[in-house]
């Protein structure tokens, strides 16, 4: 009997923990990290990153509104980044918040642009 191989996701972490560092300065939109996150994955930490940022995009109006609100949010995706950038796995809480979403909008697992856009238009528009 074979064992199957073990993947290591700390690379593609890391590559989640850069395209978080360059959301949060400025030098790319939630959505073109969306793009760009890692594809395919199963790794779970993987996932509720993903699910992190669509939050982020869609709480937009709320971060306009209430400051005590973005601040917190924008530790946490600080958290979430600095975590990402060592190649760790998120703590189970935070893995486990972003299970319910996983149904509705799963990380796109084809490069096809119009996939993507679909993807991203039912999770922020349901």
């Amino acid at each position: 009997m074979h064992s199957h191989k073990s993947i290591d996701y700390s690379s593609l972490r890391k590559q989640a923990g850069k395209l978080y560092n360059e959301v949060l300065t400025k030098k790319r939109s939630i959505q073109s990290a969306l793009a760009d996150f890692p594809k395919d994955s199963e790794d779970k930490t993987i996932i509720a990153a993903w699910h992190a940022l669509c939050h982020l995009e869609a709480d937009e109006d709320i971060r306009r509104k209430d400051i005590l609100y973005k601040q917190q949010q924008d530790e946490y995706i600080e958290y979430i980044m600095f975590t990402l950038q060592k190649g760790e796995p998120l703590p189970e809480n935070i893995v486990n918040s972003y299970i319910p979403y996983h149904q509705d909008a799963l990380i796109p697992n084809s490069t096809n642009l119009k996939g993507i856009i679909h993807t991203l238009k039912k999770f922020l528009c349901e």
